[in-house]
Order: C-alpha cells, then sequence, then structure tokens
C-alpha cells in the first residue's frame, strides 16, 4: 500500500468516524429531549399528585375533625318528612304547657305533579346553599274559645325552638283576649328542617 492509498484510507476513516460521532450526537440529543419532555412531564404529575395527596389528608382530617358534627347533625335533623310525628310532638308540647290547639295545615301536595312519584319531596322548599336539606311550613292555631296565659305561651314557644323537629318559628301572630289581657290566641308558621 503506497502512502497516498493510506492517507485517503485514513481521511476516509476520519470523514466516516466523524460522521458517526455527529450522527451519535444527533441521536442521543434527541434521546435526552425525549428523557427531558417524560422527566418534566413527570414532575407535573408528581406536582399534582402532591397537590391531590395534600388535599385528601386534609379531607380526612376534616372528616375525622367533624364526624361528631355530622353524627349529632343526623340525630337533630329529621330524615324523613312523618308530618304524623310533628303533629304528636306538638301536642305533646302544647299539652305540656297548658295550651289547647285547634288546627295544622301544612303547604298544597303536588304528589302526581311534577315531582317524581315517590321521592316524597312534596310540599318540602330547598334551604338555600345546604344541599340535601329542606324545609316544611307548618302552620299552628290555637283553639279561640280557649285562650292561654301568655306566660305558657313563651314557654311553648321556647319548646317548640328546642324539639327536634320543629327547630324554627317563622312567623308569629297573637290576638290577646278582650275579657282578660294576660290570655291569648294564637297562630304560629314553623319551619321543619328535613335531611334528604
Amino acid at each position: 500500500m503506497n502512502s497516498k492509498r493510506l492517507y485517503l484510507v485514513l481521511v476516509g476513516s476520519v470523514v466516516l468516524l466523524s460522521l458517526a460521532v455527529l450522527g451519535g450526537a444527533y441521536v442521543l440529543n434527541s434521546l435526552l429531549e425525549k428523557q427531558a419532555a417524560t422527566l418534566s412531564s413527570q414532575r407535573q404529575q408528581l406536582a399534582v399528585l402532591d397537590g391531590q395527596q395534600t388535599g385528601l389528608t386534609k379531607a380526612k382530617k376534616d372528616i375525622a375533625k367533624y364526624s361528631e358534627l355530622a353524627a349529632v347533625a343526623k340525630v337533630i335533623v329529621p330524615q324523613d318528612k312523618n308530618q304524623a310525628q310533628t303533629i304528636g310532638e306538638i301536642n305533646k308540647l302544647a299539652a305540656a304547657n297548658g295550651i289547647r290547639l285547634s288546627g295544622y295545615s301544612f303547604p298544597v301536595s303536588n304528589l302526581g305533579g311534577t315531582t317524581k312519584k315517590g321521592d316524597g319531596l312534596s310540599q318540602l322548599v330547598p334551604v338555600k346553599k345546604i344541599a340535601g336539606v329542606y324545609t316544611l311550613q307548618i302552620t299552628v292555631t290555637s283553639d279561640p274559645s280557649s285562650p292561654t296565659q301568655y306566660t305558657n305561651f313563651l314557654k311553648f314557644l321556647k319548646a317548640l325552638e328546642d324539639n327536634r323537629r320543629t327547630t324554627l318559628v317563622q312567623s308569629v301572630s297573637i290576638n290577646p283576649n278582650p275579657k282578660n289581657a294576660s290570655e291569648v290566641t294564637f297562630s304560629l308558621i314553623l319551619e321543619e328542617y328535613i335531611k334528604r
């Protein structure tokens, strides 16, 4: 082999080696860019998962913190709209305070109308900003032939507000007895809270 031929072989080898190095660098660079993109995506997913895990941990702490309150609310707020039971409790409170009641009325029922059949939501009004809690309006009137002492009426109101089923007295209408100013007849609008 002469020197010129050796020179050409060496130059060709250097060119081929240079092309191989450049090609390898290009392939490695592409691979590194893909790995960098994958790593960046996984870091974002990790950040999202860390945020979700933090939220889940806080939610679990809140559940533990408020579980007793939820249990109390479940006991305090009735789960059904049992009108007979409600009237029975109101009668019992009235009798305990020496009051005779003459009537009860509830909102007009729309069963068979636009509500789903059997959903039990007829006559109920949703409470704003509290999902799943409804109110049922009840109008209670005292017996006009048997006026009650005003102090007994106040005790009855307090008992109604402390009662589990009738937690809010929305409206009070009082008529004093013309023969005895310490006696009254009345009409009340009560709000019974129900959780569904």
